[in-house]
């Protein structure tokens, strides 16, 4: 069972506002982050990262299925944002897990150019090309954000905190 709410076919996600971030930074978002750039092994050493940070957090383990299944979605997201940014924007630089009490949010820092988006029309018995499809399924919201005049993106994600 997921914990989140869908998004319509071919959402790109939400544009960043003129400020640069999709959203207002709360107060009380509590960061983790991981450095990325030379690691070896870095899709297990980005969900192990992630795992820490939920059993941290009070996350794992889970006291009831929908926990479980909130915590597991927060790792598939992770998993697929670092993929891909592996895959198609010349590997991640970081990973940034910060949470609220009511939204977890994943940022992957990348060196790429590209504009990540849910493959569509969304054939899901084709290996590959699922990686933005379940992040849109599974998140809140996503989106990206660019800093004028440097070069690669940040790749973000909200999830809803378990009730």
């Amino acid at each position: 069972m997921s914990t989140t709410r869908q998004h319509p076919p071919g959402d790109l996600g939400r544009e960043p506002d003129e400020a640069g971030a999709a959203s207002p930074v709360p107060a009380d978002r509590q960061w983790r982050t991981l450095s990325l750039g030379q690691a070896s092994g870095i899709v297990p050493m980005a969900r192990d990262f992630a795992r820490q940070a939920l059993c941290d957090w009070g996350w794992l383990p889970a006291s009831s299925a929908d926990r479980r299944a909130a915590a597991e979605d927060v790792l598939l997201v992770v998993s697929e944002l670092v993929t891909n940014a592996c895959l198609h924007a010349e590997g991640p630089e970081e990973l940034r897990i910060g949470r609220t009490p009511k939204v977890l949010r994943v940022e992957v820092v990348d060196r790429g150019a590209g504009q990540p988006a849910p493959r569509t029309p969304h054939r899901a018995g084709r290996p590959g090309g699922h990686g933005m499809f379940i992040v849109q399924r599974l998140c809140l919201d996503w989106g990206v954000v660019r800093t004028p005049e440097k070069p690669g993106k940040t790749v973000w994600a909200e999830l809803a905190a378990p009730a």
